[in-house]
């Protein structure tokens, strides 16, 4: 009698383990993610949803035939984490080609399918793989603003890059808005510091009425303006008037430049 009262938790764990072992098996079927990735998947959850809090206004469409564009406004380096929260599989986000080369970082971003991509200019590669990607029917992640806004604006002056990839592969755009997101000037500050993050999803902007004029460059800046819009009324201001960057736009040359006004005024 005293034998089987002692391997009766042995046969407990042995069922508990197996039934483990299905649960896994099921999930990793079901997943769209590969198993690495959706070890990832799992981090992201704890982080966005203990750590930071996060609470959600909107969904994201459901995958199909056709990708998709996700614009957004850049508060953080974990931004994007945000938005694969919301996403039915991988969102593939344009991230700086150094930042690959970082140890640990790069071997995240590749995990997470990453794009990478030149700061400045147009990188033609990296260009003609989110286009054909999102005709492909994946969704491509931008932030148009090209860099974290440690500013009190509410948006950075935005570029075109995701007008043009929307435009060439027939794609609609989907603005999303961040806010609450504790930046400190690091990488990493933000994996340690709690947070109360709300992440607003708009409706998707139909681009059809585009698609005769993508060889255009005027509407690229249209479409931007457009989108920076959107993410704009999101945020509750719609009576902000978004900019456009220049091609040699920084925080340095915009502060250069208000103070060459106000000397020249003065």
């Amino acid at each position: 009698m005293e034998g089987h009262v002692a391997i009766l938790p042995v046969i407990i764990l042995i069922a508990f383990a197996l039934a483990l072992v299905l649960f896994l098996v099921r999930y990793f079927r079901r997943s769209p993610y590969r198993v690495v990735q959706t070890i990832v998947a799992w981090v992201n959850l704890c982080l966005t949803r203990i750590l930071w809090r996060v609470e959600v206004k909107g969904q994201l469409p459901e995958r199909g035939d056709r990708g998709g564009i996700i614009v957004c406004n850049h508060r953080g380096s974990v931004d994007p984490f945000f938005i694969q929260l919301m996403a039915h599989g991988i969102v593939h986000w344009f991230v700086a080609r150094e930042y690959f080369k970082l140890p640990l970082v790069g071997t995240f971003l590749r995990i997470s399918e990453s794009i990478p991509t030149n700061r400045a200019g147009i990188d033609t590669a990296s260009t003609k793989a989110a286009i054909r990607m999102a005709r492909d029917g994946e969704w491509i992640g931008m932030l148009p603003e090209g860099r974290i806004n440690a500013t009190d604006n509410l948006l950075l002056p935005g570029r075109p890059g995701a007008a043009m990839i929307a435009l060439k592969a027939k794609v609609p755009v989907v603005p999303c808005y961040l806010e609450g997101i504790i930046h400190d000037g690091t990488f990493w500050g933000c994996l340690f510091k709690p947070a109360h993050v709300k992440l607003k999803i708009g409706e998707p902007i139909d681009l059809e009425a585009y698609y005769e004029r993508d060889r255009e460059h005027e509407v690229f800046g249209e479409l931007t303006l457009l989108f920076l819009k959107r993410i704009a009324e999101l945020a509750g201001q719609p009576d902000f008037q978004p900019q456009l960057a220049g091609r040699r736009w920084s925080p340095i040359t915009e502060r250069e430049d208000a103070q060459l006004a106000c000397e020249s005024t003065s």
